[in-house]
């Protein structure tokens, strides 16, 4: 009899990011319970200490090749993601999964993947993370994945904005759909105590990429004047590939002496020195900054996109701008000051709130989840 193999397929092109916490911790657990799990990962030049761990605990790891050649490349700009399909493909050899899940780190999957999910008649589900307003599929592509979509086991969405966009995205209402939570990574016991700082310690946490992230609409909001005479630092907390030029727009602003890069910082060690979250996303999915945040007793200045508002309760438990626009946020940040003394407050009210969220482990949840998919798959193959 063959195996029952899982597996799991990260369109991710990144050595790691917070999507990726879902559907790694969910195949170790798989692994811990003796279910086989295939992961087939981007092959970074290093790969990411988290990847290493699962192969060293047992989850048969198949890093994708870097694209080799110039050719390559020019193909995989014209053709997407579509090259994951031949890697997958030649990663499996003769494998039969019992299903595959694909982790997509943004708005859908490649639609070659899901399509060939299909062709082969490989049961298969879907967990999508981030998605945005300025993204649209054209007619033809999105009819492509209403197919797709269509005989998919599940589709998971890490909120219920999200979900709904999707559907406006492609004028489809899904009937194979639910909404998961990603885990937190907090490693101490929560919540931790109030930070004893002088002035108001504010941080943002995330991947430095203002396109999503949105760090320029922050920097811009706490260049007026307003805030000029006030007691208050910034530490953007992460890197990417804009440090340069946030670096840049800092000095600009004049805002060197308030605003400090420090790159990855451990959760635990951001809140033990900072009072409040500020996420200026533009878009994103449910980003595990907040969950631990708030789980560590401290409320949150948001925009109000994806799953922002389905986790904070503005005036109770954070302060939601209406909009990603400096002037929205500046409002949402006068607000938040004018109860600066009453934050300590609002984060034990968080805490209250976002266990109630979401459930105490996700993992566990998710696993089930993906077993019962996975024994219903084999049942009618």
């Amino acid at each position: 009899m063959q195996k029952k193999y899982i597996l799991f397929v990260s369109t991710m092109e990144a050595p790691w990011g917070g999507s990726e916490e879902l559907w790694s911790r969910t195949a170790l657990r798989l692994v811990e319970q003796g279910i086989p799990v295939i992961a087939s990962v981007h092959g970074c030049p290093r790969l990411d200490r988290r990847i290493i761990d699962l192969s060293n605990a047992g989850v048969d790891v198949r890093p994708r090749p870097i694209k080799p050649s110039l050719i390559a490349a020019a193909r995989h700009r014209v053709f997407g993601k579509a090259y994951i399909v031949r890697e997958v493909e030649k990663a499996l050899g003769r494998i039969s999964p019992s299903l595959i899940i694909i982790s997509e780190g943004g708005a859908f999957p490649p639609i070659e993947l899901l399509e060939w999910c299909v062709a082969k008649r490989c049961p298969f589900a879907a967990v999508m993370q981030a998605n945005f307003e300025d993204w649209w599929p054209m007619d033809e592509v999105a009819s492509r994945y209403r197919k797709a979509f269509k005989m998919a086991r599940r589709c998971f969405f890490v909120s219920n904005a999200n979900r709904a966009l999707a559907e406006k995205q492609l004028g489809y209402e899904f009937e194979n759909a639910e909404v998961v939570r990603n885990p937190a990574v907090i490693k101490t016991e929560v919540p931790i105590h109030w930070p004893m700082a002088k002035g108001l310690r504010m941080a943002c946490v995330g991947r430095l990429a203002p396109p999503q992230k949105g760090q320029d609409i922050l920097l811009e909001a706490l260049a007026r004047q307003r805030w000029a005479g006030r007691n208050w630092h910034l530490t953007l907390y992460g890197d990417g590939p804009y440090r340069e030029g946030l670096e840049r727009l800092i000095r600009r602003l004049n805002l060197s002496d308030r605003v400090t890069l420090a790159g990855h910082v451990a959760a635990e060690q951001i809140w033990l020195e900072n009072h409040v979250l500020v996420m200026p996303s533009r878009f994103e999915g449910m980003p595990l900054t907040i969950i631990e945040a708030m789980l560590c007793g401290r409320p949150v200045v948001a925009t109000n996109v994806a799953g922002h508002s389905e986790v904070i309760v503005d005036g109770i438990t954070g302060f939601m701008a209406e909009a990603a626009t400096a002037q929205s946020l500046d409002m949402a940040l006068e607000r938040m000051w004018a109860h600066r003394d009453g934050l300590d407050k609002m984060g034990k009210a968080a805490v209250a709130s976002v266990h109630k969220f979401a459930p105490v482990d996700p993992v566990v949840v998710f696993t089930e989840k993906i077993k019962k998919l996975a024994d219903l798959a084999s049942a009618t193959r």
